[in-house]
Formats: structure tokens, sequence, C-alpha cells
């Protein structure tokens, strides 16, 4: 089986999620399901084609469900098939533009500190290559502001 690394955005509508093979793309898939219904579907998906070695997902910002269901659901797979499990920023996949935290305000970053602020939020990419992503052996959700 082809060694990869899955490279998951959950941090609001679609989920989006990369297959690596040496740091180059060479998959996606968007999935408009909830993401406790989408990582499911494309773990085990992947799972069938794949033997994952490791698995980076967007820790912070976005929606609290989200990264608490994303979190919890890859970290679970994680443990159970030994792949390592690394957090990044979500504004490295949306070239540092405003993250959707509500219907109204958006999380964007200036100066080094994230703000809530009204904006229009910038859709998420996944980039052609992993190399210069910033991952965080911390996977643990980075929360911006408290939840409630």
């Amino acid at each position: 089986m082809k060694k990869i690394d899955l490279l998951v955005i959950a941090l609001g509508a679609p989920l989006l999620v990369g297959v690596y093979e040496n740091g180059s793309l060479i998959e996606s898939k968007s999935f408009d399901e909830q993401a406790s219904e989408a990582l499911i579907l494309a773990l085990c998906d992947f799972n069938q084609k794949y033997h994952i070695q490791k698995i980076i997902y967007a820790n912070t910002p976005g929606s609290f469900m989200g990264l608490k269901v994303a979190f919890v659901i890859l970290k679970s797979y994680a443990i159970a098939k030994d792949c390592e499990l690394f957090g990044v920023s979500g504004f490295a996949l949306n070239a540092g533009g405003a993250i959707r935290a509500n219907k109204n305000f958006c999380f964007v970053q200036e100066n080094g500190q994230i703000t809530l602020k009204k904006a229009e939020p910038t859709s998420f990419v996944l980039p052609q290559s992993l190399n210069g992503l910033s991952l965080s052996a911390q996977a643990e959700p980075v929360y911006c502001i408290e939840p409630v």
C-alpha cells in the first residue's frame, strides 16, 4: 500500500481532505457533510486505499465544534492506527485571510494577534505541497477565544 499523509481542514464548510505522497498533493476531496460524518467517511475511504502515516489538521481558529470533533476523531484514529498527528494554523491554509467565526464576525490575524472583526471570510485551499507548513506536535485545538 502507498504510504501517504493527510491534511484535514475542518474549520468550516466544506470540509477539505488532501492526500500527500512525499509531501505533494496527489488527491483531494471536499465534503459538505458535518465534520462528524465527513471525517469518518474520509478516513474509511483513504484507509482502504492507502497506509496513512501522518495526519495534519487545521487546529485553529474556526468552528469550536468542528475543532473538537476533528480532534477527537483524528486523535482516536491516530492512536488506533499508530500514526502521527500534527496541528497547523488555519491562516497557513487560506493565505492569512479572515476565517469565519460566526455569521457576523471573522477571526483575523494582525501583528501576531488573533482578534474578531467584521470581515469577509477567505476560502481555504489545500496546498500543492506540505513543505513550508509550520506543523505543531501539540495537536490539541487552540481556542483563540474561550469556548462557551
